[in-house]
């Protein structure tokens, strides 16, 4: 008996997979792909079956090229219109219904950022199905896992609808490879405009620094920090890592910061590798931390220099004082007995930082 209910299960996901097909909306800026779009393609070709992306824009002609090149799609779904400027989902929303109906795409996703917060449950009231939030692994094509409790439990989510509409978290699922893809191309089916929302105009906010949802080394600072002012201390340290700058939900309460820094529960998403500085050995932040240093930030001072030991390389030192403790993942503490100095090599990667002890102690 038991073996005949496990046949018919597979018979049953044999079934799904055939007719199985995901729409990735993709997010953009008429030239340029949004990281976490690689990261939901990702995503949808766990699910198997045919992945195709809408490509929705004014003279997105350049993404829609970039679009067939990613690994693993199938097909790129263009709509170029000034109705489509500025992405608005009033205008989206009957564009990607009418690309479903075209195509029975079984799934439709983007990734868990404001654009798909926002366009992701008008397109699944327009449906009358329950959307799926910030998802961070994929069990079959009817089964999610997502966080709930600020992270704390992790919840399983079977979907019965006959369209599965969820949001990805970026930082769960690598970015699919930009070449190697043959995806074909083809023109979306057009609408009419809605014309209840008109864009006007965009500002961004120029940096050098990355990204904070898509970098890959973030320097984080919190109450502990006293002042905006301190914060130069992390900006410093930023600008030679090539990292983005967030923050902790104290520090922008407090005014230090501004909200678009904010990391965590109630802010941005990330999953950078973590060098912690706390002066308190039982700070939380050391039970996630990749490396963690027991020291005070202000009677350390971080300072740029070259050092002879490392092939003249410039370095990131920063001193500790005796009695200090390093503790890496494999939760050995070091003790320094002396004037001991961490140094960090510029630029530090992320897959030499995570997978090798790049992060040298020497004695002074």
């Amino acid at each position: 008996m038991f073996r005949a209910a496990a046949t018919a299960r597979l018979r049953r996901a044999a079934s799904l997979l055939r007719f199985q097909s995901t729409l990735v909306i993709a997010e953009h800026a008429n030239d340029t792909l949004a990281p976490i779009t690689l990261n939901t393609i990702t995503a949808a070709k766990h699910l198997g079956g045919e992945v195709s992306c809408l490509v929705a824009g004014t003279k997105c002609d350049k993404v829609a090229q970039d679009l067939c090149k990613v690994a693993g799609v199938a097909k790129v779904l263009v709509a170029q219109h000034d109705t489509y400027k500025g992405l608005l989902p009033e205008e989206l929303t009957p564009l990607i219904l009418a690309t479903q109906k075209q195509f029975s795409y079984t799934h439709i996703c983007a990734g868990a950022s404001a654009f798909g917060k926002n366009l992701l449950p008008r397109i699944a009231a327009k449906l009358d199905v329950a959307p799926i939030s910030d998802i961070i692994a994929i069990k079959s094509p009817d089964t999610f896992v997502r966080t709930i409790y600020a992270g704390n439990a992790i919840c399983t989510v079977k979907c019965d609808e006959t369209v599965k509409v969820f949001s990805v978290r970026g930082t769960s699922f690598e970015a699919a490879a930009t070449s190697g893809g043959s995806a074909s191309s083809e023109k979306a089916s057009s609408t009419s405009s809605v014309g209840i929302a008109e864009w006007l105009d965009q500002k961004l906010t120029k940096s050098d620094r990355p990204e904070l949802t898509g970098a890959k080394v973030v320097v984080s600072g919190g109450r502990g920090l006293k002042s905006g002012e301190n914060f130069k201390l992390l900006y410093d340290l930023a600008d030679q890592l090539h990292a983005a700058v967030g923050a902790s939900r104290a520090a922008v309460d407090a005014g230090f910061v501004p909200n678009d820094m904010q990391v965590g529960q109630t802010g941005k998403i990330v999953a950078p590798t973590i060098v912690a500085i706390n002066k308190d050995p039982e700070a939380p932040i050391f039970q996630v931390a990749d490396y963690g240093i027991v020291a005070d930030l202000f009677k350390e001072s971080i300072k740029k220099e070259k050092e002879g030991s490392l092939g003249g390389a410039a370095v990131w030192r920063l001193p500790l004082a005796q009695g200090a403790i390093l503790e890496t993942r494999d939760r050995i503490p070091r003790r320094a007995p002396g004037a001991w100095s961490l140094l960090l090599p510029l630029p530090v990667s992320l897959p030499s930082l995570s997978l090798s002890l790049s992060v040298t102690i020497i004695n002074k």
